[in-house]
């Protein structure tokens, strides 16, 4: 006697079918049209898991900027000078000192400033 395959295709549709849960009508009922959709959905996600890697750097970016000027540089300058000085601080450090103790930004302005 053969043994059929219908366990294993039984398996895999219901993974996919779990994985469209909360999808409105067939996406989240017919196998076919569900794949589809969650096949589709990964992908955005696997984007958009990169894509939010890209939005914070902007945001630290964009913060570091506004909190030079303040202290009378731009933000090529200040990073420039902050490597020139020897200061090794990642973009996101940067900000939230920005934004919790401006005195402090202001030290790491001066700094760079000296070192231009």
């Amino acid at each position: 006697m053969r043994i059929k395959g219908g366990l294993n295709a039984k398996k895999k549709h219901n993974r996919v079918l779990k994985l469209a849960k909360g999808y409105r009508g067939a996406r989240s009922k017919q196998y076919r049209i569900a794949k589809q959709s969650v096949m589709r959905a990964l992908t955005e996600a696997y984007k958009g898991r990169k894509e939010r890697k890209r939005q914070f750097r902007q945001l630290w970016i964009a913060r570091i900027n506004a909190a030079a000027r303040l202290n009378g540089l731009s933000y090529s300058k200040l990073m420039f000078g902050l490597k020139s000085a020897g200061i090794e601080m990642n973009r996101k450090m940067l900000s939230e000192v920005a934004i919790a103790d401006p005195e402090g930004f202001k030290a790491l302005c001066d700094s760079a400033k000296a070192k231009l």
